[in-house]
């Protein structure tokens, strides 16, 4: 009996908590919420109305005294004019104005770059100039050596040229010039002026490679020159058979080749 009593009270219970449960459904709540987001603005849809010859006391308690301008004033956060609107707007307007000072400083950095790449030392070996034409224009000077200098030489020619200080003169010119050289691809300066100072270098090294060269021949010549003269004074050479007709000949044939 106890227990069909306490069964009878939750059943009561359970009926009173579902009946409390009932859906309201009012449509001035519904039509402030839309109004208060963004859905609508509707004069139409102020409840409560004013009624036939504005009656309507809900209408003055809720309206008519308190807030009368209310609906005559659109104050959606999303409206043409909400703040919400306005805030979006402003945001856009900054993003622009961001936006235009990263492209302006974009342009300064890359600039800046630009200007660091062509006029940095430590970047001189990648510009397209030198990479094309003045690395294989110096690289005889870079990379000297004794066996670059007199390898192809033959020996008296070698040695003549040791003794005689010419080798030691040279090798002393080609070291400063290659300071020089490297110098310039090391110091931080503009690129006309560094690309200036390849050309300057480039005609010292072909005229001290000209002075070079003209010595090497000489040695050859001295070298030729003694060693006739050594066979002559040893009765090694033959003159052969001389007349009066020899000489005439000797000079007909000078004139025959000779250039005008």
């Amino acid at each position: 009996m106890k227990q069909i009593f306490i069964l009878s009270i939750l059943c009561c219970l359970f009926i009173f908590k579902a009946n409390a449960q009932e859906e309201i459904n009012d449509k001035a709540i519904i039509h402030q919420e839309q109004r208060m987001v963004y859905l609508q603005w509707d004069q139409n849809k102020f409840d409560p109305k004013a009624g036939f010859l504005s009656l309507n006391p809900y209408y003055w308690l809720i309206w008519g005294f308190f807030y009368p301008n209310y609906h005559k004033t659109d104050l959606r956060p999303l409206s043409a004019t909400g703040p919400q609107t306005q805030r979006l707007a402003l945001v856009g307007t900054q993003n622009s104005i961001d936006n235009k000072y990263k492209l302006q400083s974009d342009t300064v950095r890359n600039t800046a770059l630009s200007q660091i790449a062509s006029q940095s030392g430590l970047l001189s070996d990648t510009d397209p100039l030198w990479l094309l034409y003045y690395n294989q224009q110096f690289k005889p000077l870079l990379n000297y050596s004794a066996a670059s200098l007199l390898g192809a030489l033959p020996t008296e020619v070698s040695a003549k040229l040791v003794t005689e200080g010419t080798y030691n003169w040279y090798t002393n010119e080609l070291s400063m010039l290659q300071q020089r050289l490297n110098g310039a691809r090391a110091t931080d300066m503009d690129r006309g002026s560094r690309i200036m100072a390849y050309y300057r270098m480039l005609k010292d090294y072909e005229r001290l490679a000209g002075v070079w060269n003209i010595r090497i021949s000489a040695a050859q010549k001295d070298i030729q020159m003694a060693s006739q003269q050594h066979r002559i004074k040893t009765a090694a050479v033959n003159p052969g058979p001389w007349s009066p007709q020899t000489d005439v000949q000797i000079a007909n044939k000078v004139l025959q080749h000779a250039k005008y």
